[in-house]
């Protein structure tokens, strides 16, 4: 009996083999299965969308490679729309990685957008220590808090910073954040104390605490929330990238374990059945 019962048992190795075929062709080839746009996605497209061009925006990356999968791919939907609608980007950064991160973005697009020019079209300004008391003193003298750009260029030399002062002639600011400091304190002071109209960008498990500011107040206009919310933008803008991909591996590695699940109960029940009827 031992025997018939081993028998009967699948192979685990091809469960291994199917989860790794289940997770590496989505990533290599895209195939784009269905994604429900939600709300706060459609309010974020929607603020980017009715930017004026030639407005000028900060976008902040508060985040480091450890969040990368998930942020990454939303910096480089919101970027690559950003430049689609010629909106002016300037980018800032809270965490000392946020910098790199804005980089390697930027790399990824240039072949896009050939037609971007630094210093015009986009600027880096770097890092800055501080968090909550850094964007108070960028709402009052932003010059002061960034007097040169990550190149070490003056802010006078970078035809895109002129007329920022402060917040006052800045169109809305994006944060893309995975914990403090980062999007709670940007609502905080960028939009609460200096009424810059504000959203962002969070990984997963940082969106229930982030929600709450998604309200009739417009603290938050809109939210990305994790790989799906990326991927839903990506949907938007008709560009699928990483986080499509991303998505479609994780459905197929879904759908391959509930197919082994089903399988295990249906074989156990039949087991039991056999069992009850040799007992008899």
């Amino acid at each position: 009996m031992a025997e018939k019962t081993k028998n009967r048992k699948i192979d685990r190795r091809w469960l291994f083999l199917l989860i790794f075929l289940g997770v590496a062709l989505p990533l290599i080839f895209t195939i784009g299965l269905p994604i429900e746009t939600s709300k706060n996605v459609r309010i974020v497209y929607k603020l980017i969308n009715e930017t004026p061009p030639g407005t000028k925006v900060i976008l902040s990356f508060d985040y480091d490679p450890a969040s990368q999968p998930e942020l990454h791919p939303m910096a480089k939907a919101i970027m690559r729309n950003c430049f689609e609608r010629k909106i002016k980007v300037i980018v800032t950064a809270l965490w000392p990685m946020g910098v790199l991160m804005a980089e390697d973005n930027f790399s990824e697009l240039e072949h896009e957008f050939p037609n971007i020019i630094y210093g015009e079209d986009y600027v880096n300004m770097g890092f800055k220590a501080g968090g909550i008391v850094t964007i108070q003193a960028m709402g009052k003298d932003f010059r002061e808090v960034f007097p040169k750009d990550m190149n070490a260029t003056p802010i006078d030399d970078l035809p895109i910073m002129d007329g920022i002062n402060n917040f006052d002639n800045i169109g809305f600011i994006f944060a893309f954040s995975a914990g403090d400091p980062g999007i709670k304190q940007w609502v905080q002071v960028a939009h609460d104390t200096y009424g810059v109209q504000t959203s962002g960008g969070v990984t997963g498990v940082s969106a229930p605490a982030i929600l709450p500011y998604v309200n009739e107040q417009g603290q938050l206009t809109g939210l990305l929330a994790g790989l799906k919310a990326a991927a839903e933008y990506e949907k938007l803008t008709k560009k699928p990238g990483t986080a499509t991909t991303g998505m479609d591996a994780q459905s197929v590695a879904h759908l391959i374990i509930i197919i082994f699940i089903a399988i295990g109960n249906i074989n156990y029940w039949r087991n039991k059945k056999a069992e009850k009827k040799r007992g008899k």
